[in-house]
């Protein structure tokens, strides 16, 4: 199990579908099982669920950036 690719591949789908985001707010380990299709260890969710809050944060600050640029 490559932790890094579910984090990746549960990021890009949850920025790509906001039903998915508002399931992910409401329950993300139940959301990031779901999109992965694998049954992570509890220890292990917990990592997973915190590495994609921290994309999809570092994501939002990305776009904040881009959208500051333009304007300067």
């Amino acid at each position: 199990m490559d932790i890094k690719e579910i984090i990746d591949k549960t990021t890009k789908k949850i920025k790509n579908d906001p039903k998915i985001l508002d399931k992910f707010k409401k329950d993300p380990e139940k959301t990031v099982e779901g999109i992965s299709g694998v049954n992570i260890p509890d220890g292990m969710l917990d990592k997973v669920v915190a590495g994609v809050k921290a994309k999809i944060s570092a994501d939002k600050a990305g776009d904040v950036l881009d959208k500051i640029k333009k304007i300067f």
